[in-house]
């Protein structure tokens, strides 16, 4: 952000800030209506967001993927020579992206994982510039042809709109944030026409649940304003539109029991391949700005034979609601779609998870209703109906989200038969996938960082601490042949109180206290015939300079001990070093400061 955009940005939140302020003293507005106030006008700001974020990427669909293909004679469905030359279209994203790699460097690192950071760790405060770069750039990712979502971003553009009101006025760290989960669920409403999914978005994935009734209330208003916005630009038609939804025989439900089996353990390895996709590219020896346009190229090659990967998919998952398409070709693209937004959001082209999920679990159970059709035809199923029951359990089990999923779908049909199907599937498959991932899509690269939102702030940074950072090396150790005569001489010149013992080869044998010492009464001539390991612990917990001080911690408070000895390696007795928790709390006040004054500057 250039400095005359953001000065002349905090002037008008000034100017804004005093003017309202002085409306509510004059009017006597209390806190609870003020913040009402504020969730109707994110709402509509996050719908009006909404709008011009998908015009955006509808511009680049038209400009590159539509005319591209017309400009070809390709065809998504019928195979040409022109088909060749597809892979071109997400490339062409990537070299878009350059100057935003450039310029903007650090929103483009900035993805979903690190906004759920930054709302329930950090501080909530979201950067301004976010609404414009990350909409941007991520536009051009999905209008090219990138496997993504725009679910993430919008959610992400929303969360800004409340985080920058917020700030403008000031308002505490708890209400920012329920202002930012407005924002989201504002976001995630208009895109699917459906408020209700979009409050449980917020409540769920964003505030991991941890809401109380009276900031529920906001996020509905929010959500409630946000859709009739959308509704009022774009109609009140829903995102997909699904065929009327029907049961044919209670039998079927054995069936979805199936499918949420097959979706739990589906979604568990599209997120063990998500990761393992992210740690390749940030192995790859290649300049930064050069991994989106590699990544782009790589799409580019899966789509020539499946260009149904690119792009959200949304026209395609429409019509696999309806019972278009062969089994094994959706089957193929179970896989070619995790792979290709794998490697979309892996090489650094911006994007959301929350519609690769969708379509991934729509083809899942479009595959699978065409085979129950094919071998029970006496079932008279419709593998649509599965295809959009595998839509909300995929997206359940790989967000850990279910209540979200199958508010989604319910919206979306507006019939209360899809209810137990869904609900069997999402709880089944969210289940299986919790069993085999304890990490949702969203919160994988935080906990492979080691961050766990669920643990608080205060949790986290000392889980980002390594004890080798925090302890004293080479500390002050006694041998234990030491006499207790010796010992008595020995504490009378120092300040600390306890002290290892090592054996001949400098191994850890124990470890000994002055309290340990004081209240023993020896006869002076068997003062130097004791020696001190006979009085000394001898089951010592030690830690070793790999693990975090959250562990540290906890195993001090376990015993009620002040040191911990630090050794070279699990199961090794050999002495590194000594940590205190006077040492852990000095870094982790450290830490709280520095991060501190990080939020300020990004903000």
């Amino acid at each position: 952000m250039s400095p005359s955009f953001s000065s002349l940005s905090k002037t008008l939140s000034g100017w804004l800030r005093q003017a309202i302020t002085a409306w509510q003293r004059r009017f006597r507005i209390s806190e609870n209506t003020f913040m009402l106030v504020m969730a109707v006008i994110i709402g509509l700001l996050s719908g009006l967001c909404n709008y011009a974020f998908r015009m955006t990427i509808e511009f680049f669909e038209w400009a590159v993927l539509e005319r591209g293909f017309l400009l070809l004679g390709a065809s998504h469905d019928e195979w040409s020579w022109g088909r060749l030359l597809v892979f071109v279209f997400p490339v062409i994203g990537g070299l878009l992206l350059i100057p935003f790699g450039i310029f903007f460097a650090k929103d483009m690192r900035y993805g979903f994982a690190r906004f759920l950071e930054h709302v329930n760790l950090r501080g909530a405060k979201i950067p301004l510039r976010t609404i414009f770069t990350r909409g941007a750039a991520s536009a051009i990712t999905i209008g090219t042809g990138g496997s993504a979502g725009q679910e993430g971003p919008i959610a992400q553009i929303g969360g800004a709109v409340g985080s920058q009101f917020g700030q403008a006025f000031r308002v505490s760290g708890d209400h920012l944030k329920v202002l930012v989960a407005c924002g989201v669920s504002g976001g995630v409403a208009a895109t699917f026409n459906a408020p209700i999914a979009g409050v449980f978005f917020a409540a769920e994935i964003v505030l991991l649940s941890s809401f109380q009734l009276s900031s529920f209330t906001y996020i509905v208003v929010a959500s409630g304003m946000s859709t009739v916005v959308s509704r009022a630009l774009l109609g009140n038609i829903p995102a997909f539109a699904v065929p009327l939804y029907s049961l044919g025989s209670h039998w079927e439900l054995l069936f979805y029991v199936a499918l949420g089996m097959i979706v739990g353990v589906l979604a568990a390895g599209f997120i063990e391949l998500h990761g393992r996709v992210k740690d390749a590219f940030d192995r790859l020896r290649m300049h930064r700005l050069a991994k989106p346009v590699f990544g782009g190229l790589l799409v580019g090659l899966l789509g020539i034979g499946f260009p149904q990967v690119f792009g959200n998919g949304y026209h395609f998952m429409e019509r696999v609601l309806h019972g278009d398409g062969v089994w094994y070709l959706l089957a193929a693209l179970v896989l070619m779609k995790a792979l290709a937004t794998s490697i979309t959001l892996g090489s650094g082209l911006p994007g959301g998870l929350f519609a690769p999920a969708l379509y991934i679990g729509a083809v899942t159970g479009g595959a699978f209703g065409k085979l129950v059709q094919m071998f029970f035809p006496a079932l008279n199923v419709s593998p649509g109906a599965f295809a959009l029951v595998g839509m909300g359990a995929f997206l359940s089990a790989a967000t850990h989200a279910p209540m979200t999923a199958i508010f989604l779908l319910f919206e979306m049909t507006a019939s209360y038969e899809v209810i137990i199907p869904i609900m069997l599937s999402c709880v089944i498959g969210t289940s299986i996938a919790r069993r085999f991932k304890k990490d949702s899509l969203d919160t994988l690269e935080l906990s492979r960082a080691g961050i766990d939102l669920e643990a608080g702030k205060e949790r986290n940074i000392m889980k980002s601490l390594k004890v080798g950072e925090v302890m004293v090396r080479d500390p002050e150790v006694l041998p234990e042949s030491m006499t207790l005569g010796q010992f008595a001489d020995f504490i009378s010149g120092t300040r600390h109180t306890n002290f290892p013992l090592v054996d001949a080869e400098g191994r850890l044998a124990g470890i000994i206290s002055v309290q340990d010492f004081l209240g023993v009464v020896f006869e002076k001539d068997l003062m130097d015939l004791v020696v001190i390991k006979e009085l000394a612990t001898l089951d010592v917990i030690t830690v070793t300079e790999e693990e975090n001080l959250d562990d540290a911690m906890r195993k001090i408070g376990h015993r009620n001990i002040e040191q911990l000895p630090v050794v070279a390696g699990e199961g090794s007795r050999r002495l590194v070093g000594i940590i205190s928790r006077r040492d852990m709390v000095s870094a982790y006040n450290r830490a709280l400061m520095t991060r501190s004054l990080e939020d300020k500057s990004e903000g």
